[in-house]
Parts: C-alpha cells; structure tokens; sequence
C-alpha cells in the first residue's frame, strides 16, 4: 500500500484558525459522528467506494476516524482514485478530544 500524509490535530487547528480550506472528511459510522464530529462530511469508511464521486478530487481532504486507522485506509482508497491531495488525521477523533477540545466526549 501506498503511504498517506499524516497531519497532527494542532497542525489541523492551526491551519483551521487561519481559515485554510480544507475539506473534512469523516468515514466513522454515523452513531459515531452524532457522539462527536468536526464538522464536515460524513462517509462511512464502507460507503466510500460507491460515493467517493460525491468529493472534489481538485480540493485538500483531511480524512479522519476514531483512531485513525480507518481513515488511513480512506485516504489511500482516495489516492488510488486519483484525489491529489489527501491527508489522514493522526490519531483521531480521540486526539482532537485529547488535545484540543477537552469538551468533546470521548467513547
């Protein structure tokens, strides 16, 4: 398997605060995205070889999970599709919560 860019959550803060243009991609469940989310889209991780058209393959994609294994695999599904620029979210959801946002529920 190809290798995926990783960003941290603080470099994924960062570049949020600075009002950067990036495309949040969830592929957790959706019992999981109404626990906690980033905003963005949500495709399950099973669903996106049947709806990864819905994406823009020309726009920065920050994909993320739970963990972030799941949107390791994503990202790499989406870079064998010809997505340019796909980057996984290290660590997760579970990192955001972590480290940014001592609010968010961690499950």
């Amino acid at each position: 398997m190809q290798s995926v860019a990783e960003m941290s959550v603080s470099q994924l803060k960062a570049r949020l605060e600075k009002g950067g243009d990036v495309f949040l991609l969830d592929v957790r469940e959706p019992f999981e995205y109404e626990i906690a989310n980033l905003k963005g889209a949500l495709i399950p991780l099973g669903e996106l070889p049947a709806r990864f058209d819905e994406l823009d393959k020309n726009r920065e994609i920050v994909v993320y999970c739970h963990h972030g294994n799941r949107s390791r695999y994503a990202a790499q599904f989406l870079q064998q599709q010809g997505f340019r620029s796909v980057t996984n979210l290290a660590g997760g959801i579970e990192a955001w919560a972590s480290e940014i946002d001592a609010k968010m529920p961690h499950y």
